[in-house]
């Protein structure tokens, strides 16, 4: 029971992490802001989450856990062209994650950022994964006569990139509505 009650505590804090970060960046974001939130004070939350670095850490792979519907990261194979636009409808229903994850992945490119490592290990995996996607959707060439490997670092690109743009203007981008037209884009003009 104590330890059910300490793993919702600890799901709370994240969460309320998600929305500080959300609001001011990582570098603006502090464990006294993120403690508040959740009624406790900064030594009860460092009983958590004994370092800001942890807590991040935290946010990070709970996004994940959300993106993947509550469970790990799915293997390459699973993933399929139309379950990424389902994951591309879902993120346009809650940009306070897209905005968390937007603003640690901006931040994370600068020296030093603690982020930095999560984010590069993450994009080597996703472009792989991508790269696993695209090969088993259309072989070893796309219609373009591109490479699946050519092609995975720019759909990432366009999965983020629309992210960005939604964020900015989400009453004149169409996020969904992009992506799958990006994917029309992929098939190649209709036979």
């Amino acid at each position: 029971m104590a330890r059910a009650r300490s793993e919702e505590r600890r799901a709370e804090i994240v969460r309320a992490a998600v929305e500080v970060i959300a609001e001011r960046g990582y570098r603006g974001a502090s464990l006294g802001a993120v403690a508040e939130r959740v009624g406790l004070t900064q030594q009860g939350l460092l009983h958590y989450f004994p370092t800001k670095e942890a807590l991040l850490v935290a946010v990070l792979q709970e996004r994940d856990r959300w993106d993947t519907g509550g469970g790990s990261r799915p293997a390459a194979g699973e993933w399929r062209l139309d379950l990424l636009a389902s994951l591309v409808d879902y993120n346009s229903m809650r940009p306070g994650i897209v905005q968390t994850f937007s603003a640690l992945l901006g931040e994370s490119v600068t020296d030093g950022h603690p982020a930095r490592e999560f984010f590069t290990e993450r994009y080597a995996q996703v472009r792989s994964e991508m790269t696993a996607v695209l090969r088993g959707e259309f072989g070893d060439r796309l219609p373009s006569g591109l490479t699946p490997e050519q092609v995975a670092p720019l759909l990432v690109a366009v999965l983020d990139g629309l992210q960005y743009q939604w964020l900015l203007a989400p009453e004149s981008v169409d996020m969904p509505g992009a992506f799958r037209s990006f994917l029309t884009l992929l098939q190649g003009p209709p036979a």
